[in-house]
């Protein structure tokens, strides 16, 4: 991950998994804090860069994390594998850490919870200092999905009930709409718009009957007054409890939000064309630039090459390094296609390029560049 310029105060350090057998470290976020003057306290997130990320300049679309602390770690597994299937972009995570969850998530103050009711403030953090440095450090794009959980999902339905365009999909988990005598569930008959600007909810519950009568009301009230370009969905996970019913939800939710991402397999018999066509219309859905990703013009590159149609192997394996020139992975597949087509020196030449570049970015397969390298070499 490229290093980050921060302002002064800001306290950095790096979230890392060890792997015992040779004790390596691989990083998989980094831990940020600063001051909010809205909240007036040290708040901390931890944000996980997508694998593309030091490799391009392209903008991401950023999934917040309520409760980070708890969310960050399974949740950013899920992005990155349902992203390198194809199946999601990649996506910037930011997991805000608690430091008062009853605070923060809440939208009245309940006099068994004198510090409750602050989530008018939380929202403002939310669109005043988090987006606006996230935006300033990191390539965050404008599509933006709010995960909560409990009283994260309460957090949640009051932000599409207040301040719905603050993002443009949220993903409810066992929200606790009972709160203060059900108040989200009858502001909901009060303030839910006719209107909205493509807005994507996905709510989900585990086994638990206590929370049903609510969201089945709040379901209803939707289903009833049917809000124009409100677009919801409700599931009941009843082989989860309130403990094990996030991950699935994150995962399903992100599938259902960004459903039609998956490239048509009969779209690579079409070529390179007809795949951006697919990028670009999904751009035009989601409203953001994004770009045909490295991995599916490498895997059409393959389809090529399985067909034994070197020519065309090797344009779009070339097409790929003007695209990803600092991806390391793009000179060795162009190598590989070289030299099934018996052009040795050009495939030499690719090979080391894959390798230097691996070298300096401490990649994974430096090992299999090198092997390749010197098979060619001789």
């Amino acid at each position: 991950m490229k290093k980050i310029i921060l302002i002064a105060a800001i306290l950095m350090s790096s979230i890392v998994i060890v792997n015992a057998q040779d004790n390596k470290k691989f990083t998989i976020g980094e831990r940020v804090s600063f001051k909010s003057d809205i909240l007036d306290e040290e708040r901390t997130i931890i944000v996980y860069l997508p694998q593309s990320y030091g490799f391009t300049d392209v903008k991401y679309p950023v999934l917040y994390l309520l409760d980070g602390g708890g969310h960050f770690h399974h949740a950013s597994g899920i992005v990155q594998f349902l992203s390198a299937g194809g199946l999601t972009p990649e996506m910037i995570v930011v997991a805000v850490v608690n430091t008062d969850r009853n605070k923060d998530f809440t939208p009245t103050q309940l006099s068994q919870r004198p510090a409750s009711g602050g989530a008018e403030k939380f929202t403002n953090f939310f669109a005043d200092e988090l987006f606006p440095f996230v935006e300033r450090n990191y390539r965050s794009g404008t599509y933006n999905i709010l995960m909560g959980h409990s009283l994260g999902g309460t957090f949640v339905t009051y932000t599409i009930l207040n301040k719905p365009d603050l993002f443009n999909a949220y993903i409810s988990v066992s929200p606790f709409l009972m709160w203060d005598d059900n108040l989200m569930v009858r502001e909901t008959e009060k303030k839910l718009k006719s209107k909205y600007n493509n807005l994507k909810l996905f709510m989900t519950v585990g086994n638990e009957p206590n929370y049903f009568e609510a969201l089945d009301y709040f379901t209803e009230t939707i289903k009833t007054k049917s809000p124009k370009g409100f677009d919801f969905k409700y599931t009941q996970l009843l082989d989860d409890d309130h403990g094990s019913v996030p991950h699935l939800s994150i995962y399903n939710g992100l599938l259902w939000i960004y459903s039609g991402w998956k490239l048509d397999p009969e779209t690579f018999n079409e070529g390179l064309a007809a795949i951006d066509k697919h990028y670009k219309s999904l751009s035009k859905k989601f409203d953001f630039v994004l770009s045909t990703p490295e991995n599916t013009i490498n895997l059409l590159g393959y389809t090529y090459l399985g067909k034994e149609d070197f020519k065309n192997a090797i344009i779009v394996f070339k097409e790929n390094v003007e695209r990803f020139p600092n991806s390391s992975n793009v000179y060795d597949s162009l190598g590989e296609a070289y030299e099934k087509d018996g052009q040795l020196n050009m495939a030499k030449s690719n090979y080391q390029k894959a390798v230097d570049l691996a070298s300096k970015q401490e990649n994974a397969n430096l090992g299999i560049f090198k092997e390749n390298l010197k098979r060619v070499s001789k």
